[in-house]
This record gives C-alpha cells, structure tokens and sequence, in this order.
C-alpha cells in the first residue's frame, strides 16, 4: 500500500484530468456519483487560494472540485467510472485564479481508497512530526547592547559550551516552508521562514527589527530591536511570550500563522537569557479526515 500511494503522489505531477459530468443517453445508468469530504484541522484560505481535492485515476490526477469553506462534510458530484477506479486522495492549494490544470506543489492531504473510504492525513504528504523537537535562547546577538538580551529568540542549543542547531525536523515536501513566530500579547510576529533548521532563515540580512551590528549566528531566530508593528514597542522582554514553529505553504495564502504547528513553548517569566530553553508539542502536528465514495 505504501508503494501506491507514494507512486500516486508522484504521478501529480503530470497534467490533471478534468472530471466529466455529460450524462450518457444510450441507458439509464447514472454516469455521476458522490464523494463525501469529512476533514478536521483544515482553516479559511481567505480570497486568494482555494483547497482542490483529486482523485488518482490509472496513475493520473483528476479534479474533483474546488471549495473555501471548512466546515465539513461537503459533497462533490464527480464521474462515476472514474471515482469508481480511483486509487487514492490528494487535498492541495491551489491559486483562487489558477491557469495550471495541474496539482499545485502545495498538497496538504492524502490517503488510498479501501473500498468506498479513505482515510487522509498529512502525514508523509507535508511530513510526519511526531519526533520532533525544538530548543531556543534569549538573546540579541545583532546589536552591541547587552541590556536588552529578552528581546530576542534564536533556535539554536548552547547547553555544550558552543552553539548547535536546536530544531529537530523533518525535510519538508516541495510547497511548504518552516516559520518562527514569536506571539507577543496575542500577537504573533515572525523570525523568518527557513527550509534547514541548521541555516539562517530566509531574511537574515533583510530583518527590519533586527540590530544594525549584524545578522546574527547561522540559524533561524530575530532580534525585536527596532521597527516595531503598530501598537507594539521594541526593544521588548520575550518572557510570557509563546515560540511557535509553524509549517507555512509556500506561497504562503496568509501573513499569520498557518493550521499546522508542531512546535511551541510559552517562555518562563523567569528564563535566564543565553540558556537552552527546551520546546514542546505544538497544538496541530497533522490534519486528519475521511473521503467517501458512494
């Protein structure tokens, strides 16, 4: 089953199938049949990206439509012969304005069919963390202050005596980035995206609240220095804040935090500055649910 399923993944690749609703009237026989979505952990995409679901036919994706809400079950009227031969489900997100009749990289669910149902999940189709693990510090290595060291969050472990990389998680499938977040009075505020946990993120060298004395070590993390968002002032104290590592799409449909989190910690009030602090589980490590044919 394992080996199925991972070729049908592959196989979306390729150009996708339209479904075909023309009714056949040589017989009586209906030509369409239903297909029962019942998934749990899924949020609003908002106006630019909707979810596509598709059914693995002979090897190839077939659409069985597009939907926005996420509240559940939804029922999708799609070709008997084909959803009858249908080996698997894939979930993706796909642009609300989408040129490509093909998969987008960004698949989020999946699952083989046994008999009429399939149970999804995103497992192996975005990456699998149940063993993931994560350490961060406090401090603000891109400024020469030594007064404000609260002020910032590197995922990086010092407990050896040297700097280590201190997120332990799986390579992501292609469509999906890793991103920190600092939630500051309910208000989360990012690090950076990052694909290596053993790399700097993405806007090292671009931050606008990090210091003016350089980019900081070779991991993810920020300094909140300066620049703050309205509403909020910078430098700030991290200490009652909560970590979060999230799993974005990429393109991202959102600035905040996406459904899938498999990391996250609330800082101790009273956390010493430059001393591994370990995380936990996040609240969403995978999205779940049922597809079924009738």
């Amino acid at each position: 089953m394992i080996k199925k399923f991972f070729l049908a993944v592959l196989a979306l690749g390729f150009v996708a199938t339209s479904c075909s609703s023309d009714d056949d009237s040589s017989n009586n026989t209906p030509t369409n049949s239903e297909l029962t979505l019942n998934l749990s952990g899924l949020e609003a995409l908002g106006p630019d990206y909707v979810y596509e679901g598709w059914i693995m036919v002979d090897g190839m994706p077939v659409s069985t439509g597009t939907f926005s809400s996420v509240t559940f079950p939804q029922t999708f009227t799609v070709n008997r012969a084909q959803l009858n031969s249908a080996t698997a489900f894939v979930l993706s997100i796909e642009p609300a304005v989408d040129p490509d009749p093909a998969p987008a990289a960004t698949k989020i669910l999946a699952g083989d069919f046994s008999g009429a149902l399939a149970n999804v999940n995103s497992n192996g189709i975005v990456a699998d963390f149940s063993t993931s693990s994560g350490t961060y510090i406090l401090a603000t290595p891109t400024d020469m202050d030594d007064t404000n060291e609260a002020s910032g969050v590197w995922f990086l472990d010092n407990s050896s005596g040297s700097p280590m990389t201190g997120l332990d998680l799986p390579t992501l499938t292609d469509g999906w980035k890793y991103e920190g977040w600092a939630v500051i009075d309910g208000t989360p505020i990012s690090t950076g995206t990052f694909l290596d946990p053993a790399a700097a993120d993405d806007n090292a060298a671009t931050s606008v609240f990090k210091g003016d004395a350089g980019n900081g070590p070779a991991y993810p993390g920020e300094d909140y220095l300066q620049n703050a968002p309205a509403g909020m002032t910078f430098p700030t104290d991290l200490r009652g804040a909560t970590i979060v590592i999230s799993v974005e799409p990429s393109p991202d449909n959102s600035p905040m935090p996406f459904t899938l989190k498999p990391l996250a910690h609330m800082v101790p009030d009273m956390a010493a500055v430059h001393t591994a602090i370990p995380m936990g589980n996040g609240p969403v490590a995978t999205i779940t649910g049922s597809v079924t044919r009738n």
